[in-house]
């Protein structure tokens, strides 16, 4: 069973000139450790919820298993803080890959990579998806409505995944990524085609949020806050649609716009 999100917690609030005491709830933050055929692989601070959808997610943006039927088992153990999986075969990718820095290009472009293991595991999009702008502001709508814990600490990302018409699936963490790894491991334990879907996000996109998107393998990105000049250098070399500052009834989009369009 997941944890509590979050605590309340006596404070000292400053208002109206005064110093008063209070509570207000406080966002949990959690760590856990990843252990893969029995080698330690890494650790994740993240909101304690839904662990195993975060751990499949990151094994697989990895590209450590590409499938479900490829782990043998998964066991957590929230008291001591650890996450043990165990597969049918032996991990293939280099640890050395996660914290060793590359930039290199690919064709000609300008796609760069800060790490080398997102060279082997980003992926170009296929999606033929296409949005109104009315269903970019309603799909926002519905993610921000969702999340009750950002409404009550204002401390966690929030991400959901979407088909055009409605949200599928919303999740939260304290890490943006940790976010996008639970909607990629409720996407592989259910077996869920993404190509076609879109994913929500509240915060800004980053160049590393772009990639972890990539990898997950949607065409369309929607955030309500700005992204980055190398995530949008990535977005079309990745033929993503990156949509920002989704606020109000209005938003810019910064990268292959065919996909949004005025009617269907």
């Amino acid at each position: 069973m997941d944890m509590k999100m979050s605590i309340n917690q006596q404070i000292i609030k400053y208002t109206n000139g005064k110093l008063v005491e209070t509570t207000d709830d406080i966002v949990t933050e959690f760590p856990l450790t990843i252990f893969v055929n029995n080698e330690e692989f890494a650790t994740m601070v993240c909101t304690p919820t839904h662990f195993e959808e975060m751990v499949i997610g990151f094994l697989a943006s990895e590209g450590v298993i590409r499938f479900y039927n490829e782990v043998e088992s998964i066991s957590i153990d929230e008291n001591a803080g650890y996450a043990y999986v165990s597969l049918h075969s032996e991990v293939t990718t280099s640890h050395q890959h996660y914290s060793k820095r590359f930039i290199g290009s690919c064709c000609g472009k300008s796609r760069q990579f800060y790490f080398q293991n997102d060279v082997k595991t980003s992926k170009t999009s296929t999606s033929k998806q296409t949005l109104t702008p009315e269903q970019c502001i309603s799909l926002m709508k519905a993610m921000q409505e969702s999340s009750v814990v950002f409404q009550e600490t204002g401390g966690v990302h929030n991400a959901a995944l979407c088909t055009p018409e409605e949200m599928l699936v919303s999740r939260t963490d304290i890490g943006r990524h940790n976010a996008l790894d639970k909607l990629y491991g409720y996407s592989i334990l259910n077996q869920i085609s993404v190509r076609d879907k879109i994913i929500v996000f509240s915060g800004r996109i980053s160049s590393e949020v772009l990639v972890k998107a990539s990898k997950i393998g949607v065409g369309i990105v929607l955030s309500k806050s700005a992204p980055t000049d190398l995530a949008i250098k990535l977005a079309n070399d990745l033929n993503i649609t990156a949509v920002g500052f989704i606020r109000g009834n209005s938003f810019n989009v910064y990268s292959h716009p065919e996909r949004i369009i005025n009617e269907k």
